[in-house]
């Protein structure tokens, strides 16, 4: 029991991983779909938090609710695909909801979280990058 509980077990680390990679990026897709579906109604309201514009805005956060993160699913260029999504969730907690209370800062603090524990972990083996990299070893 002892051996259970302190011990490491290499493969344990890389299902967590994948857990964690395709559950956040699962979950984000969802808030990314609605985007897309909605994309004319929410053009009319979207933010501008950085200036850009609310389409450049709309347009960069569905890149990266949707695109970056069925890259994530996949684990493939997943650390490059996490910038974005990182960028995405600073700039919701930091500046769209800097004035505002935890409530509206923890779901996008979350992910930030998660996204940052992704890009130093990596994706881990069960994902095409780890695919890849087991390729050109041999």
């Amino acid at each position: 029991m002892k051996k259970l509980v302190f011990s490491h077990f290499p493969v344990a680390a890389d299902v967590a991983l994948l857990l964690l990679r395709v559950g956040a990026a699962v979950m984000l897709l969802t808030h990314g779909w609605s985007k897309i579906t909605n994309y004319s109604e929410r053009l009319n309201n979207f933010s501008d938090p950085i200036g850009l514009g609310p389409s450049l805005s709309l347009q960069l956060v569905i890149f990266a609710e949707v695109f970056c993160a069925i890259f994530l699913i996949l684990g493939f260029m997943s650390r490059l695909f996490l910038i974005p999504l990182i960028i995405n969730m600073a700039v919701i907690a930091f500046i769209s909801h800097g004035d505002d209370s935890f409530n509206r800062q923890e779901l996008p603090l979350l992910y930030l979280l998660v996204f940052v524990v992704l890009m130093l972990m990596g994706p881990g083996k069960i994902s095409l990058d780890g695919q890849i990299l087991k390729r050109r070893r041999y």
